[in-house]
């Protein structure tokens, strides 16, 4: 019984550090955004046609970059910056943009 419950805590304790690690830092998105300030907005703001990203849902940034990298999004624009991030920076600059208020 005792190893079993070792057994549950340990895989229980793994799979919450697994998350932490998987989550963006908002300050180091707060870096990489400059090279999404002239579209998007020094915080995210929007300017026209471009959409605010200020506010939006973590998980909603990294599908809508996902898409743009695969094509599943047709804009050129933005397949070219979503080629050039990888995943941990798609997750800081997801954490940076939900961490402002909606304008």
């Amino acid at each position: 019984m005792k190893r079993t419950l070792l057994i549950v805590g340990v895989v229980a304790s793994l799979g919450v550090i697994g998350t932490a690690q998987a989550g963006g830092n908002a300050q180091a998105g707060k870096t990489k955004a400059a090279t999404c300030a002239g579209c998007h907005g020094a915080n995210g703001e929007g300017i026209a046609p471009n959409p605010a990203l200020a506010g939006k849902k973590e998980a909603e940034f990294i599908q809508a970059m996902k898409d743009y990298k695969s094509g599943k999004r047709a804009n050129p624009v933005m397949k070219t910056f979503a080629g050039q991030v990888n995943d941990q920076e798609v997750a800081d600059l997801a954490a940076y943009y939900a961490s402002l208020k909606k304008k």
